[in-house]
């Protein structure tokens, strides 16, 4: 319990800076990487364009669930309540779009220089890096819990097979002293 209350503000500020920059950046770097795409593949380039704000739905939507699935359950442990689950991303996001409000109506000059790190995710390797980031943790998360399941399914099939041969070799003893 005490590592969880010395680890959980350093996850909330993650992912609270995470739910911040999707809002922030997502939309420079899928214009970003589908202006890239259009110089190369025009007709593609041009379909995607006309598609922009789903592309953007679809990038800003991989960043939510991410921080939805992967933070609570990481604050909270895999027994936790779909409702609390529920209030903890509820309060993620809305702090988020709190602040970033806050800092468009007081913030003035600290608000243009978090937006002017936009200019970054004009690099189409940086946007696309920026874009591909919430599916490969997910990957990795993903790949990690198999592993883990694995192991710990290894571990059981050893326990059990250990237990059953205890067992047999507890009826073989007492099977030898009922012959005597």
């Amino acid at each position: 319990m005490g590592k969880a209350a010395l680890v959980t503000p350093l996850y909330i500020s993650v992912a609270w800076t995470l739910m911040v920059s999707y809002q922030l950046f997502t939309q420079t770097a899928v214009t970003t990487v589908t202006e890239n795409i259009k110089e190369f593949w025009p007709s593609i380039g041009t379909w995607l364009v006309t598609r922009m704000d789903m592309l953007v739905f679809i990038h800003a939507f991989a960043w939510v669930f991410l921080l939805s699935s992967a933070i609570p359950s990481v604050i909270l442990g895999k027994g936790r309540g779909v409702l609390v689950q529920f209030f903890v991303c509820l309060t993620l996001t809305f702090s988020a779009f709190i602040v970033q409000d806050i800092l468009i109506t007081y913030g003035g000059g600290l608000f243009d220089q978090i937006f002017s790190l936009s200019v970054l995710f004009r690099n189409p390797f940086l946007a696309t890096g920026y874009l591909a980031m919430p599916y490969v943790l997910m990957l990795a998360f993903d790949v990690h819990s198999r592993r883990k399941q694995k192991k710990k399914e290894k571990i059981e099939n050893i326990t059990n097979a250990y237990l059953e041969d205890a067992a047999e070799a507890n009826e073989n003893i007492q099977e030898e002293e009922y012959t005597y």
